[in-house]
């Protein structure tokens, strides 16, 4: 018997994914090797309980491979640094996991030497772009299979066949579709696919717990979090954490519409505590020690940075160059942020820092000014107007 080609497979465990480990294997006669990549989303019994599953459905090994560090220290930090939200309301939760996701797979394909990837995306969304773009690019020797889009199969499609294959899983479709990671949890319901429906409030995963006004404290070095009301942890620690504090208050849930890679709209729901919160005190503090014109290209590059990001494009070498920019941008960025928790809501109070802008020492805006005098104004108001007054000059307006 000749020896079965090996194909790797994005495995997440549930119906999409289940279905490929069987089509693979039974139909395409393939030696499955199911990997999962952990960006924040599991926790040590859902990863068992996940293996368990691939196991039972007969792949040949199943891997788990954890890069919260990697996607933090490779993508949340410049998510951060650009204080990027998506059309000025989505953190790109799962965009920017998705292909962190897809250069582990390849990755570890390549060290396995595998001659296929397959991946259980549909036709329909973002997802199947993301993943399809790494893989070319990091794995290019290797052929893409996706049957679920391939054969543009019905749920009921993939459950009829799975149950022929003496599968027995939870048929029951879920109201809601979760995807969590370290950045957030994107939540998907029929209210989604409208244009004007709102999750209700038992969509979110996190609910209202904490009804007490709470202050609390950021602590930030060169553009990074380090401490929350002094005590000093990990980012990704500091984000988990942040996300349980603020998720208590149900802060950081919003409606997201924005354009696919594919050229038509969508519209998620999401929960991202920790995201909204430390982005939104991250921009308070460059405010205070930023210059104008370090603010004003920093925005512009950042909006690239994060439809690039939210595209696939993560490979392209013009986004180390954003980076190497957005790093040097960081470097006076450091000082304490005091925040205001409420239910549903928070209030940015105010900032510490030994390299704000705003001393006093020269001047106190719209009071008293320590470094020029009413004529300085007057001369360089007088220039400053020049350009305009020849203008209309000129030009008898």
């Amino acid at each position: 018997m000749a020896d079965q080609s090996k194909v790797v497979l994005a495995f997440s465990g549930g119906l999409d994914t289940s279905y490929c480990v069987k089509y693979l294997k039974h139909d395409l006669n393939m030696e499955v090797h199911s990997v999962l990549v952990n960006t924040g989303g599991f926790d040590q019994e859902e990863l068992k309980a996940i293996e368990k599953h691939a196991l039972e459905l007969g792949v040949a090994h199943h891997e788990s491979i954890d890069v919260v560090d990697e996607f933090y220290q490779k993508a949340i930090k410049y998510l951060i640094f650009g204080n990027i939200l998506k059309n000025n309301t989505y953190p790109l939760s799962v965009s920017a996991e998705r292909v962190f996701q897809a250069m582990a797979i390849a990755r570890y394909a390549k060290e396995n030497n595998a001659e296929y990837i397959a991946h259980g995306s549909t036709g329909a969304g973002n997802d199947q772009v993301r993943f399809d773009l790494v893989f070319n690019i990091m794995a290019p020797e290797a052929k893409i299979i996706t049957p679920i889009r391939d054969l543009q199969l019905s749920r009921q499609a993939e459950i009829d066949y799975l149950k022929s294959h003496g599968v027995n899983m939870n048929w029951e479709k879920a109201k809601y579709s979760i995807n969590k990671g370290l950045w957030g949890t994107s939540v998907g319901g029929a209210e989604t696919l409208t244009s004007k429906e709102a999750l209700p409030e038992e969509a979110y995963p996190s609910q209202l717990t904490n009804k007490e006004p709470k202050s609390i404290t950021l602590e930030f070095k060169e553009g990074e979090i380090t401490a929350i009301d002094g005590e000093t942890m990990s980012a990704p620690k500091a984000i988990q954490l942040l996300n349980k504090i603020g998720s208590e208050y149900a802060i950081g849930r919003d409606i997201h519409v924005g354009d696919t890679i594919i050229g038509i709209k969508g519209r998620v729901g999401f929960e991202a505590a920790a995201p909204i919160l430390l982005i939104k005190a991250h921009h308070l503090l460059e405010k205070h020690t930023l210059t104008k014109w370090q603010q004003h290209w920093k925005e512009h590059l950042a909006s690239w940075y994060g439809m690039m990001m939210h595209e696939g494009q993560y490979l392209d070498p013009i986004m180390r160059n954003i980076e190497k920019f957005m790093d040097d941008t960081q470097q006076f960025v450091t000082g304490k942020v005091h925040l205001k928790l409420s239910p549903y809501q928070f209030t940015l109070q105010g900032i510490e820092s030994e390299h704000d802008l705003m001393t006093s020492k020269f001047g106190n805006y719209g009071e008293m000014n320590k470094g020029w005098s009413g004529e300085d104004v007057k001369g360089f108001t007088k220039i400053l107007a020049n350009q305009t007054k020849i203008f209309y000059a000129v030009n008898e307006l």
